[in-house]
């Protein structure tokens, strides 16, 4: 999906006092030959459009496929903010890719790569390199980074046994839930339908069923020493993992119709390929620790070996084993990857954001470098051959060019201006 803007141009730079009906409209393409670079009038007279969205939205923006105030960590559900939010990052995409954005930028790159020894390049020229990006899956990861098949089948064999360790599946399932859990007694007494009310019970029963699930066996703790009980012939009442597979269902079932919950019960969905794969494996921590060692064994092996390398229910552990949440990962500038050596690339993403305030320059750079670590890890794990080097790019219309350091990794700030 491409992001174009229609041009009216012609007919808007003929009213008086410049006056213009900006229309940023989503329509599917890829012939980048469309796009043609607007007359520089063009951009004058949409800048106080964008300026003026820019203070509307002052510290919003979207984070994990949610719309935050940053300032205070809050969650807005507004439809007329997220159609301006929307029509914002449109816009500056268009304002990127214009010649004197794309100059400034090249000039602040061969700055920085000229003392580095560095190969300087374009990057964020192309109309596919501004896209925006959801980073929702293994094949997403592979096919930026030319990644083949068989090097796919090398990652997936490499990290399946990692992140399907006992404590990382019941841990991404709780993580899940509490957020879906969360959520629901937020909205509670603002919507008391009967499918909210039933689905909140589930959702705890399903808590409850991981708490049941889970055992421990710390050092303070006598259940390791716990015997075996008394073979028991008729497994059939014994709670599996089906149980909770049949809740997600019911979960599902009774809150599909609340927009305000489908980031959550997204993620519902996905996981419900993993609990297919176990769904006949016993969850009982009443019987002795070898028996509940051998049944959390169990999971790890069918999981390890069932999770194909397109699995985002894979990728969604491979994220909580990484990063301790499942929230996919989203970019507003999808980048691509650049020579800067014979034997050296770089991976350039973007962030697009509606204040130069530290909060937002810094929650820009931390999803960025989220995204970025996270090709770098499947790049290393495929054994992919050269150097990666990384680096993220935060757009503010006004912002002040400089250059931040976080984790080893550089971030241009750059200002958007006519």
């Amino acid at each position: 999906m491409v992001f174009k803007l229609i041009n009216t141009a012609n007919r808007a730079m003929g009213k008086p006092n410049g006056a213009l009906k900006l229309n940023v409209m989503l329509y599917h393409g890829s012939e980048e030959s469309h796009v043609e670079t607007l007359p520089a009038e063009w951009y004058r007279n949409a800048f106080p459009k964008l300026s003026k969205l820019t203070r509307l939205l002052k510290d919003v923006d979207f984070v994990d496929g949610r719309l935050f105030n940053v300032a205070d960590s809050s969650v807005i559900v507004n439809a007329r903010v997220e159609h301006k939010m929307v029509a914002f990052k449109s816009l500056a995409r268009v304002f990127i890719g214009s010649p004197l954005v794309q100059q400034k930028l090249w000039n602040n790159v061969v700055g920085w790569s000229g003392g580095r020894g560095c190969n300087p390049f374009v990057c964020f020229s192309k109309p596919s390199e501004r896209q925006p990006l959801v980073v929702k899956s293994m094949s997403v990861v592979g096919s930026i980074m030319n990644i083949t098949a068989q090097q796919r089948q090398k990652v997936r064999v490499k990290i399946a046994p990692q992140v399907t360790q006992h404590g990382i599946w019941t841990g991404a399932l709780e993580e899940i839930l509490n957020g879906l859990k969360c959520e629901l007694d937020c909205m509670d007494g603002q919507c008391s339908s009967r499918g909210m009310r039933i689905g909140q019970q589930i959702v705890c029963s399903c808590l409850k069923f991981l708490a049941d699930a889970s055992v421990s066996y710390g050092d303070d703790s006598a259940s390791w020493m716990r015997l075996s009980t008394a073979k028991i012939t008729d497994s059939s009442s014994l709670p599996k993992w089906e149980d909770l597979l049949e809740m997600f269902n019911d979960v599902i079932d009774c809150l599909k119709y609340d927009g305000e919950l489908l980031h959550y019960l997204t993620k519902v969905e996905v996981m419900k390929e993993g609990l297919s794969q176990i769904k006949d494996v016993l969850v009982d921590k009443s019987i002795g620790f070898k028996e509940v060692r051998h049944q959390e064994s169990l999971v790890h092996k069918k999981l390890s070996k069932t999770l194909g390398h397109s699995s985002k229910c894979l990728f969604t552990l491979l994220l909580y084993y990484l990063y301790g949440h499942v929230r996919d990962i989203e970019v507003d500038l999808s980048g691509g990857l650049y020579s800067i050596s014979d034997k050296s690339l770089c991976l350039c993403m973007g962030r697009i954001v509606t204040s130069d305030e530290e909060t937002m320059i810094w929650s820009g750079v931390k999803q960025l470098d989220r995204a970025l670590g996270l090709f770098k890890f499947v790049w290393e794990t495929a054994g992919m051959e050269g150097g990666l080097q990384l680096q993220g790019h935060i757009w503010c219309v006004g912002a002040e060019n400089r250059i931040l350091t976080y984790r080893g990794n550089t971030f241009f700030v750059h200002g958007i201006r006519v």
